[in-house]
């Protein structure tokens, strides 16, 4: 068992998983060991040799057992150099294996706690709790910021991966799964796609919050608003040292005087009060009225009528 506990921040993608889990990471005691989505079909072999097959996978006490050695490496930072030379394809994958290794060295000189930035663990993180003792953030977004997200970046989502796991579907989206092989057999606008996703990720948010009362949960709102405040709220929660170098790397990534938008998905320094309600002016009343028509009975349990 760790000796401190590795905190997860997660939640629906594009809901600001990035930018907190940097914020968090500003502290300077504990060290913090950021880790980027090991739970993405993409991540790198040498940090987690586990390969999932699918986007948001779930992880139970009754399947998970054979991915319970390699996270339990990388939350060790036992990083694996043979599994990432047969992966690597280029001088750059080279260069990040180096960069990587030495980081793991790093992180276990410092004693670091990991921090895993990964929102595709939503519905893994009971199972990552109870097995690995994880805390755990959960974020929450204006389901209207949410669709905007999406719709810029025209991300779609292959909602056949909820299908291949019969236990997801079983445990935590049973409600959804006729909506969930419509879009399936046939994808639909993004803004539909983003309704659906909003729906069935924030109905097992509101599951959880009941069923773990001693995680956190947190509204990007809320944090972006107040920055501050919120954040020294979240420290103090964690048991992160809320000291100057945090709070001027805080202000600096949230100030008035940040792009609003940003081309980048990884740039996290933006105009934090005003990013996320971009949404009222980028999207049409009809559009807004057609998302807060969708959600209401799943996002009134987060936002009332003054977030609309």
């Amino acid at each position: 068992m760790l000796q401190r506990r590795p905190i997860l921040v997660t939640g629906l993608h594009r809901t600001g998983t990035g930018w907190v889990s940097q914020m968090l990471a500003a502290t300077s005691d504990p060290s913090l060991a950021y880790l980027w989505e090991p739970f993405s079909k993409v991540h790198r072999p040498g940090i987690c040799t586990a390969t999932f097959p699918y986007w948001y996978p779930y992880l139970t006490a009754q399947d998970g057992q054979r991915f319970a050695g390699p996270i339990s490496d990388m939350l060790a930072f036992r990083y694996r150099t043979g599994a990432e030379l047969r992966a690597a394809r280029s001088p750059k994958d080279l260069g990040r294996l180096a960069r990587d290794r030495m980081q793991f060295r790093r992180f276990r000189r410092e004693r670091a706690v990991p921090l895993l930035k990964d929102p595709i663990a939503l519905f893994s993180a009971p199972w990552l709790a109870d097995t690995f003792d994880v805390d755990v953030l959960l974020l929450v977004r204006h389901p209207a910021a949410f669709a905007h997200s999406l719709q810029r970046r025209d991300l779609v989502h292959p909602f056949g991966d909820f299908l291949r796991q019969p236990l997801l579907m079983r445990d935590l989206l049973a409600d959804y799964e006729p909506d969930i092989r419509k879009f399936a057999a046939d994808p639909q606008p993004i803004v539909d796609q983003a309704i659906l996703l909003w729906n069935l990720a924030h109905a097992a948010i509101d599951r959880f919050r009941a069923e773990r009362p001693a995680w956190a949960f947190a509204r990007l709102e809320d944090l972006a608003g107040d920055p501050i405040g919120g954040y020294e709220a979240l420290y103090a929660r964690f048991g992160l040292s809320f000291d100057e170098h945090a709070r001027a790397t805080i202000l600096a990534h949230t100030d008035d005087s940040n792009p609003v938008q940003v081309e980048s998905a990884s740039s996290v320094r933006r105009n934090s009060a005003e990013s996320v309600v971009a949404w009222r002016s980028a999207l049409s009343a009809e559009e807004i009225a057609h998302i807060r028509s969708g959600v209401e009975e799943v996002s009134s349990r987060f936002y009332g009528d003054e977030d609309w």
